[in-house]
């Protein structure tokens, strides 16, 4: 835990009981503040009172008393309306902010100058942090991993000198922290995502632009307009952008292909890493995140062997490309993290002979964004809200079954790939969010990995 000194002998008002909402009322109250935490779920209500947090509704509380509104990342702060105790913090000009804040300031006030790496991206943030954190570990330093990744911040151990916090960062966590300094920020790419949340497009990238524009090294991607942006505004006030491509060699930066990855210096290019046999950073989008993790651990200061071995070593992320297990000649690939197309479409475009058990609650645009990979998919399995629709667009491009369940179509997918020709892989890249069947797509990849690994015959 990183108890929050910073606010001892304050008040701070917290809503959303989550975990990153409990882990702040628990740093708060190490440090000293007192506290007065509400959730509109009775669970989460429940959990605090567990632990003898004080809980009371903050609609009637004295707002006057409160120095601060801690605000968990799930809950709207401006769109498509601010919620009701974001409205009355404003009323009474109390600041609004997150547990990446309480970090920063934590950190400004015990070690400023200890390593701080954050991480955002519509896509591929996930990995990127893992595997930048899984390089530093290897490398012997002294590594604290979490955020939007999965433990919240404020459950980590605190910031100290020689410690590394690399923490994944959604756009929701950005916009509750204003006070954002890291030593790396990497923005990976920006596409459509949470724009009921954001508004426009604009405001999104905007808000992702914060990681670098306030990093001591900025790392962005220029493989879509809105990193190109960044980077040239960024460059204008005369800090040095590292910038990443998959496409196109920057002037300063880095360049990744499918199993290579560049440095670059002016006209010249220095392979710096080989990813070709890494089953765990298959694909270009891999390369793409390899390379970022490349770029923050250079800025801290790792030599090129300790990354090459971390690289070598990483063993991949749960619920993003995961390799479940074998059955005869098929592969089962658990990607229930791929909760948009752009994320899906990092997964097709890694394998042929696919099998695919697509679908959930949808995301706008579908999934005709991805008719480029239909030729590799031999049979597509829709499930959830979305399965109609889906069913839709690939009439008379890709075979399809509405089968409705996840546990319907593993068993499907697996009897029908097995009679395949040739290597086949049942891939699980939903395209979707999970929360019309499943709470998370954790919990959605979990099921999934139990269902085959229940197949008889399996090699794991």
């Amino acid at each position: 835990m990183t108890p929050i000194t910073t606010f001892k002998g304050r008040r701070a008002a917290v809503f959303g009981l989550g975990s990153s909402g409990l882990s702040s009322a628990r740093a708060l109250i190490a440090g000293g503040a007192e506290v007065l935490v509400w959730d509109d779920s009775e669970k989460g209500r429940e959990a605090a009172l567990r632990e003898n947090i004080p809980v009371g509704d903050l609609k009637d509380a004295d707002w006057t008393i409160f120095d601060a509104l801690i605000l968990a990342p799930g809950v709207p702060l401006t769109h498509p309306q601010p919620h009701w105790t974001v409205t009355l913090a404003r009323q009474h000009n109390i600041p609004v902010i997150g547990d990446v804040e309480l970090f920063s300031r934590e950190r400004k006030a015990l070690a400023p100058d200890a390593p701080f790496v954050a991480i955002t991206g519509t896509n591929g943030k996930s990995t990127t942090t893992a595997l930048t954190a899984h390089i530093l570990k290897h490398a012997g330093r002294d590594v604290q991993v979490g955020g939007n990744l999965g433990t919240p911040i404020l459950a980590l151990a605190p910031p100290r000198a020689g410690r590394v916090h690399v923490v994944e960062m959604s756009s929701y966590q950005i916009d509750l922290t204003p006070s954002l300094n890291p030593t790396v920020g990497v923005m990976l790419n920006v596409t459509p995502d949470h724009l009921d949340r954001h508004g426009t497009m604009e405001n999104y990238a905007f808000i992702k632009s914060r990681v670098p524009g306030r990093a001591a090294f900025p790392v962005i991607g220029i493989d879509d307009d809105y990193g190109r942006e960044m980077a040239r505004n960024l460059a204008a006030t005369g800090k040095g952008v590292i910038r990443i491509s998959t496409r196109d060699m920057p002037a300063q930066g880095y360049l990744a292909g499918e199993t290579h990855i560049y440095r670059v210096v002016g006209a010249d290019a220095e392979e710096v890493a080989d990813l070709a046999g890494i089953g765990s950073l298959r694909g270009l989008h891999n390369a793409q995140n390899a390379m970022a993790a490349v770029a923050a651990c250079t800025a801290l200061g790792l030599d090129d062997e300790d990354i090459r071995q971390g690289l070598r070593s990483f063993p991949g992320l749960a619920h993003r490309m995961e390799q479940v297990g074998r059955k005869g000649r098929v592969l089962f690939v658990n990607d229930s993290k791929a909760t948009n197309a752009d994320s899906a479409a990092k997964a097709l475009g890694s394998f042929d002979n696919i099998y695919w058990i697509a679908g959930g609650k949808p995301k706008e645009g579908g999934i005709t964004a991805l008719a480029e990979f239909f030729p590799r998919i031999r049979k597509a399995y829709l499930i959830g809200e979305a399965a109609r629709d889906f069913a839709q667009t690939l009439a008379g491009k890709v075979p399809s079954e509405i089968v409705e369940t996840l546990d319907r179509a593993v068993p499907q997918a697996a009897e029908e790939a097995a009679q395949a020709a040739s290597d086949a892989v049942v891939l699980l890249s939903p395209a979707c969010a999970s929360f019309d069947q499943f709470r998370n797509f954790e919990i959605r990849g979990d099921r999934f990995r139990e269902l085959v690994k229940g197949l008889p015959g399996l090699v794991s």
